[in-house]
């Protein structure tokens, strides 16, 4: 290794640890004024807000990885480029792509290390933070099982069983509510096409189905209905699915799910799952091949360097991340394939990224 590489790795991997640790820092000092309040009526213990907190570090790590590749190198580039030893290196000869090269590589290492982190620490250290979370602190305990595509919930009065295609919409296909008597035999049933929560009434609105009850004599009696208002005993927000439930396996047993999955919806869903966390996992090295040269053409056009590139570049993650969030969403209900989905930010990004990184280096 020249000692350019080794000069610039060391930049990058000094600024890498300082963001790191001032992100991750802002992060949990936010999350921790959000959440206190429920750790104290729960009345837990200091101890348990500390170690779930300190646990949720990879977490938080792992959710900003793609910024901190991308902030690490272009400060890493702006640094050397403000002191002008970027200038006294391309005028003895050395071409931008041999400068940038240990940055790309610093980077190539830091995603490797950010996939060792999602493989062999992220599923333990969530899981642990979920059963604090959710269930010593929220007390909530999952109260069924999920089959064939189906969820099984048993409430404090009665059976629910339903299909939830979009678990950000407050609306369940194939819905039934039963409850039964002492020798659990059934007396009376409730399903519909259709179910949807309505919060501001605290109420369920049922469309297209029956009523059935069974009176003393086990007469079955049966009613249709096209749109019903029903008061239940829970609420969507009783049916505990952990929001990280996924993030609680490794990849590799992620990619293992897939082939468990007894639905084609659910092995569509498991499949993008898995090809969105690799993707994920690898997008700081295109959001850095797009930092780098804009960085050079900021100071080219206008003078700055950072002042401008950091600014860009931040914008340029967000923007990022939405597209590829909106891709993921797309993948997991079918519309488009998982692969696609994955690569489709990163191929023009890294187009992009290259071809300006070319275009400087003429």
């Amino acid at each position: 290794m020249t000692l350019l590489s080794r000069y610039l790795l060391t930049l990058l991997i000094r600024y890498f640890l300082t963001l790191t640790i001032g992100f991750a820092a802002l992060y949990l000092l936010i999350d921790f004024f959000e959440k206190f309040d429920e750790f104290a009526e729960a009345g837990k213990p200091m101890s348990l807000v500390l170690e779930f907190f300190l646990l949720n570090i990879p977490f938080v790590v792992d959710q900003l990885s793609p910024i901190l590749i991308l902030l690490s190198g272009v400060i890493t580039l702006g640094i050397v480029n403000h002191n002008n030893e970027l200038v006294a290196l391309k005028a003895s000869g050395i071409p931008l792509r041999r400068i940038v090269k240990p940055i790309l590589l610093g980077g190539l290492l830091l995603t490797t290390l950010f996939i060792a982190l999602a493989q062999l620490i992220l599923p333990a250290t969530i899981s642990i933070t979920n059963d604090i979370w959710f269930e010593q602190v929220r007390g909530k305990v999952p109260l069924g099982i999920f089959r064939n595509g189906r969820y099984y919930y048993k409430g404090s009065e009665g059976f629910y069983s339903f299909q939830w295609p979009n678990k950000d919409a407050l609306v369940f296909k194939d819905f039934s509510y039963s409850t039964w008597d002492e020798n659990y035999n059934v007396k009376s049933m409730v399903v519909a096409d259709f179910a949807d929560w309505l919060p501001e009434e605290s109420t369920w609105l049922l469309k297209v189905g029956q009523i059935v009850d069974h009176d003393e004599q086990n007469s079955v009696l049966s009613k249709p209905f096209q749109t019903w208002k029903l008061d239940l005993p829970e609420s969507p927000d009783d049916f505990l699915i952990p929001e990280y439930e996924s993030a609680e396996m490794s990849l590799t047993d992620l990619y293992a799910d897939i082939g468990r999955q007894q639905t084609a919806s659910d092995t569509v869903r498991i499949r993008a799952e898995f090809y969105g966390r690799i993707s994920y996992l690898i997008l700081g090295i295109p959001l850095l091949l797009l930092g780098l040269p804009i960085l050079i053409i900021s100071y080219n056009r206008w003078g700055r360097d950072l002042s401008v590139a950091i600014p860009i570049s931040c914008f340029m993650a967000f923007a990022a991340w939405g597209i590829w969030g909106t891709l993921q969403s797309f993948a997991k209900t079918g519309y488009i394939s998982p692969v696609p989905a994955a690569i489709g930010v990163h191929i023009v990004f890294s187009v992009v990224g290259i071809y300006l990184l070319n275009k400087q280096d003429r």
